[in-house]
């Protein structure tokens, strides 16, 4: 088995025909314009929208090894010390669909970071071929993760951000990214993983040490899981085995298995989106973060 085929939890649900017809989605020129990414499939025309209003928002850069990062944030205006959120993005980099993200995590409370750890690798938004972007994120090593991503926090921290109030959330290989983080850091209250990858494949051994499964006894942060009962990367029997792993190491973390709804079913963007697993996932996703004092 190649590791693209042990990466279906990445792009599980691009190959499916979209049950929506044509006139649901964007034309690709559309999409583009709006920022989305191509790689991912067809765009929905009736994508989620989240304005400005309220918020500070945009893009600014942080000097990390081999350049400067680029990072795109979101916080309420006007509020001193808000909780510090990272967003950890998809395979897909940072497009539309991830800053919308941030700015519903501003409109929560908290300064939303999301880095383009990706960036090294040039603007992985603009690839439209799912087999031109696989090499070039499996070649990201877990420590150059890890150091990007503790100064996006560094970041906001010089930005007012409380850094007693650190949170990570993930989607898809951002989800991967959660478990992992939530093992490396000592600032992190809690974080939430979106069907995130939990068996790394063998040949990913060399620059992803440990996959999430293995280190569930170091885990150090309390961890909401959500996922889709039909994905076809990630099966049910696999969270249930994080789950067990995690409960006999005396770890804090829940799941949540959503009957119906397939990887990537909080895309909003993507056909696989599901609204009312989507939703309901989105209220747990503020819940857990006021559960451990990350959003007030």
């Amino acid at each position: 088995m190649t590791a693209r085929q042990r990466l279906a939890s990445d792009i599980s649900g691009l190959t499916k025909k979209p049950p929506l017809s044509r006139r649901d989605f964007m034309s690709a020129s559309a999409a583009v314009a709006a920022g989305y990414t191509l790689a991912a499939g067809p765009v929905r025309a009736a994508a989620i929208k989240t304005g400005t209003n309220g918020l500070d928002a945009g893009m600014a850069r942080v000097k990390v090894d081999g350049g400067e990062m680029p990072l795109y944030f979101a916080r309420p205006a006007n509020r001193a010390k808000p909780p510090i959120v990272l967003v950890a993005m998809e395979i897909f980099g940072l497009h539309e669909y991830i800053k919308d993200v941030t700015r519903r995590l501003g409109k929560l409370g908290a300064l939303a970071v999301a880095p383009d750890y990706y960036f090294r690798q040039g603007q992985l938004a603009s690839v439209g071929d799912i087999r031109k972007l696989m090499p070039l994120v499996n070649a990201k090593p877990d420590a150059e993760l890890i150091s990007d991503l503790n100064a996006a926090v560094r970041w906001a921290e010089g930005q007012g951000g409380d850094k007693n109030r650190v949170g990570i959330i993930g989607f898809c290989r951002g989800g991967r990214t959660v478990w992992e983080y939530c093992v490396a850091s000592d600032e992190v209250k809690a974080g939430v993983a979106f069907y995130g990858t939990l068996i790394d494949p063998t040949a990913q051994k060399r620059i992803w040490p440990k996959s999430p499964l293995e280190l569930a006894p170091e885990m150090k942060a309390p961890v909401l899981g959500l996922y889709g009962a039909e994905d076809q990367g990630i099966p049910p029997a696999q969270v249930e085995q994080m789950k067990a792993a995690l409960a006999a190491a005396g770890k804090t973390a829940e799941f949540k298995i959503y009957p119906g709804a397939e990887h990537g079913f909080h895309a909003d963007y993507r056909p696989s989106y599901n609204k009312e697993a989507a939703e309901d996932a989105w209220q747990q996703v503020a819940n857990w973060f006021k559960r451990w004092k990350v959003l007030d």
